[in-house]
């Protein structure tokens, strides 16, 4: 009887196991020389609002593009990221908060994001005092926005 109830119990902690990995979702961020927003050197989305443990892949669609962290824009507990230029990239986002990102070659053309993780905008007053190149500014101000919590 006892290993009925052990085996019993194990199975139930798989299944859950397995529900709480196939319940993140994947999101696609494409790199563009063109923004579906019609500017010039964006990301289409620009912004996400996703659950922890939900993954953002960059996809390449034109050359010459990354994707990584901008500096002092992530939350404090977060790790940073940086994907090669011409190369789909997958992150993994666990801590809440909010994430600005950039494609490197072209960030002073503007071309950044915004993912919140979570409903938590704690970190945003400090990602609104990184100073950021004229267009990044623009637009990251356009996104910053866009942040609001889940209802």
């Amino acid at each position: 009887m006892k290993k009925r109830t052990v085996l019993a119990g194990l199975t139930a902690l798989a299944v859950l196991g397995i529900t709480g990995v196939a319940s993140a979702a994947n999101f696609e961020v494409l790199m563009l020389n063109k923004g579906t927003d019609g500017r010039s050197m964006g990301f289409s989305p620009s912004f996400l609002q996703v659950e922890p443990g939900d993954t953002v892949t960059f996809i390449p669609v034109d050359k010459g593009h990354n994707a990584e962290t901008i500096l002092d824009m992530i939350p404090a507990d977060a790790e940073t990221w940086k994907g090669k230029t011409n190369e789909q990239f997958t992150v993994t986002l666990t801590v809440k908060g909010l994430y600005g990102f950039k494609c490197f070659p072209h960030f002073n053309m503007g071309m950044v994001g915004l993912i919140q993780v979570g409903n938590d905008r704690s970190n945003l007053n400090d990602l609104m005092n990184v100073r950021l190149p004229g267009k990044a500014q623009a637009r990251m101000m356009e996104l910053y926005a866009k942040t609001s919590p889940r209802r």
